[in-house]
């Protein structure tokens, strides 16, 4: 089992594109800042240099990261610098946090190539993966326990109609 870390924008929303087979589990956390146990409030609001991350532990025989990335990148807008939808602020912007050389290679490649067939650059920093801090409970698998609120989220933000390639 590997586990590879994505800020997608809103951890709710990106979180169901992992749900994928493979997948054995999706945690929503934050990754990125230098404070110590950020709480939400504190990342939303800015304060500590976190992205809203999720921490995505699956099975590489079953499921390879570059097919992971792939799932990423289509399901969040590459090409916006200042977050993600109606999301906007460091905490929402997009970002792979690598482990070890082969991950940070993979994820230069994906985002060179989509810029390349884009025309345009990607928007994706590729950070090396310091710590991640799980965030609160009532954030964690919410697209499972509120799928109605979760749907409503999705279409107000403009998550499900914005066409980003």
């Amino acid at each position: 089992m590997k586990t590879a870390y994505f800020a997608g924008g809103c951890f709710w929303c990106i979180a169901p594109a992992f749900r994928l087979p493979g997948v054995k589990n999706v945690v929503s956390g934050y990754c990125g800042g230098d404070e110590e146990s950020p709480s939400y409030q504190d990342v939303k609001a800015q304060k500590t240099g976190h992205r809203e991350t999720v921490a995505v532990t699956y099975d590489e025989s079953a499921l390879s990261y570059e097919e992971l990335f792939a799932s990423f990148l289509a399901n969040v807008d590459p090409f916006d610098e200042g977050g993600q939808f109606i999301d906007r602020g460091r905490s929402y912007t997009l970002a792979v946090y690598y482990q070890g050389e082969e991950e940070r290679e993979k994820a230069e490649k994906a985002v060179a190539d989509l810029g390349r067939s884009a025309g345009r650059e990607a928007c994706v920093a590729i950070e090396p993966f310091k710590r991640f801090y799980e965030a609160e409970e009532y954030h964690q698998d919410y697209d499972l326990k509120h799928p109605e609120a979760l749907a409503e989220e999705m279409e107000l933000s403009g998550r499900n109609s914005k066409k980003h390639v």
